[in-house]
């Protein structure tokens, strides 16, 4: 439903809404006395069981007039899109060097590169993989899927999974259909997936696990390829091996890589595929200016790195950066002590020399980290790494080095602007409020009071799936599923320091800048934290923008 921002915001000010809404009156239906200190009666407490119909509704419309005068409050105090925000306290005044990846770190593509990828692998299916040449005819939707999703691999089904391994129900594809929420119930008794049955530690589908998690945003057309051909076989009630075609088309994406054709097409239409930004260079140049050593580690091949660095930071790019890796092959590049750098030449060749130096000006290619500290000396956490894969570029960074990292997350610019309209902080103030209501008339076990409250969970329902598609009509917000964290998002708390839309928003920051993370209330906290005026202190548009 909401990022985690909006968690805090939701258990923050919209909490006190849901408290002015349930106090005195309203908030002394299980026959509790009014709190110390609450506003005037809301409703008034039943006489008779007769009276219960009309109490519920009348707690409910003061419950909506309340949230109606508190909306534009909220609105005066919204989220600021080019913010960074903390999982962990972290200083710049304690980095000294600067590493990056490269795709979707460095630079940015176009709408037009997903096309691209889905249509040269479906093209490789039909060519290679003798796949029907009617699955040409399915185009790439951009607004089908979005990252962090998981896909049963033996039930050829897509879905979103929260922080506690559950399903997100109304969000379970097959092909471009939902599931019934019944049958996903009776395929997976219930909705809670095993541990053992989850992808593995770097989201894939091994080792006997069933789930694959796709954290790339590379992986968009991926989860739309899948989902067009597995819709295409169950129209025409064609029998298949969902493993098989998983593979097939794991494969032809890879290929679109791995043979070149993805990185052809953008080298020659670089306008085309690469959103030029000329804030990547404002960025590494402030970091130059202020005596920061930069790194660059990608798995992109070098010609390809090259020809996008100097379309969006200039043909002196090298000159900004101590040391650069390409073709590293992350995550092995982390955890493979084996593989030795290899210098690379202007005109692309690899030499044999061995490297006992990483030269600044100079390309190298593949090695590994081990050998990387080694030569470097650069440790620990005076090193900060950002990159837009949670598992590729971060986790074993954080976890087995000590490196502190940020997430690239694209999408969080969009997220915040969308909860920053009226309609949606109107929507999710009311749904707050309605849940807190349900909570609080629970107690009333009548038979008038039962068909009350039915109505209401029917309306907080329907709002949900509201607050759904103002993200994703399929899968909703990237960060939320209807009250708890995705899966996506608990990963992205453990694995990154800090996370951000882009790397732009270092421009915001001074390099000596902490960031805190906000004290969010626990739950058994938040009587206590959800009514002060300054209980939750996030990066606010309107500070941003009178600064």
């Amino acid at each position: 439903m909401a990022t985690a921002a909006v968690a805090v915001v939701a258990r923050g000010a919209w909490a006190r809404v849901a408290a002015a809404a349930l106090r005195s009156g309203c908030g002394t239906a299980a026959g509790g006395p009014p709190r110390a200190g609450s506003a005037r009666p809301l409703c008034t407490a039943p006489g008779t069981a007769p009276d219960m119909k009309r109490y519920l509704w009348q707690c409910y419309r003061e419950a909506k007039r309340s949230t109606d005068e508190l909306v534009p409050s909220i609105m005066s105090n919204l989220l600021n899109p080019d913010a960074i925000f903390s999982n962990n306290e972290m200083s710049l005044s304690d980095i000294e060097i600067y590493g990056f990846d490269y795709d979707y770190t460095l630079v940015f593509y176009s709408k037009h590169l997903h096309t691209l990828i889905f249509n040269a692998a479906r093209d490789l299916l039909i060519n290679e993989h003798r796949y029907p040449t009617e699955i040409r005819k399915y185009e790439y939707d951009p607004n089908f899927a979005i990252r962090g999703l998981h896909y049963d691999v033996q039930r050829a089904v897509l879905m979103k999974i929260d922080a506690f391994h559950y399903i997100q129900l109304g969000t379970v594809y097959r092909g471009l259909s939902v599931v019934p929420d019944e049958e996903v119930i009776d395929m997976y008794e219930g909705s809670h997936v095993p541990l053992e049955q989850m992808s593995d530690f770097y989201g894939k589908s091994s080792h006997g696990n069933t789930m694959k998690q796709f954290m790339d945003i590379f992986s968009l057309p991926e989860m739309t390829l899948l989902s067009c051909v597995n819709e295409y076989f169950l129209k025409n009630n064609i029998d298949y091996e969902p493993v098989h075609l998983y593979k097939d088309v794991k494969d032809s994406i890879r290929d679109v890589h791995i043979k070149g054709i993805m990185y052809r097409a953008i080298e020659a239409d670089i306008e085309k595929y690469i959103c030029y930004a000329e804030q990547t260079r404002a960025v590494l140049a402030k970091l130059a200016d202020h005596g920061k050593k930069m790194f660059l580690i990608t798995n992109s091949p070098s010609s390809f790195v090259d020809k996008g660095m100097r379309y969006i930071v200039g043909k002196d790019w090298r000159d900004l950066f101590d040391v650069v890796i390409v073709q590293a092959e992350k995550p092995n590049f982390f955890n493979d002590k084996r593989r030795p750098f290899r210098k690379v030449t202007e005109k692309g060749v690899l030499l044999w020399d061995r490297i006992h130096k990483l030269q600044k000006g100079q390309i190298y290619k593949q090695g590994n980290l081990y050998e990387f500290l080694k030569l470097t000396g650069w440790r620990g956490s005076r090193v900060l790494y950002f990159g837009d894969h949670i598992y590729s570029d971060l986790a074993d960074l954080t976890l087995k080095h000590g490196w502190r990292t940020g997430a690239i997350i694209p999408e969080l610019r969009s997220e915040l602007k969308i909860m920053n309209t009226e309609q949606y902080i109107q929507t999710m103030t009311w749904l707050q409020t309605l849940t807190g209501l349900l909570e609080q008339m629970q107690v009333h076990r009548d038979a008038e009071s039962q068909l009350v409250l039915q109505e209401w969970k029917k309306e907080r329902k329907e709002m949900r799936e509201m607050t759904k598609s103002f993200f994703n009509a399929q899968f909703g917000s990237l960060f939320r599923t209807d009250q708890n964290p995705t899966y996506f998002l608990r990963r992205l708390s453990r694995f990154a320091d800090i996370y951000m839309a882009s790397l732009s928003c270092l421009l915001n920051y001074d390099v000596s800048h902490t960031f805190y993370p906000r004290r969010t209330p626990l739950q058994h906290e938040l009587p206590a934290w959800s009514e002060g005026p300054h209980a939750c202190r996030l990066p606010l548009l309107q500070e941003a923008q009178a600064k």
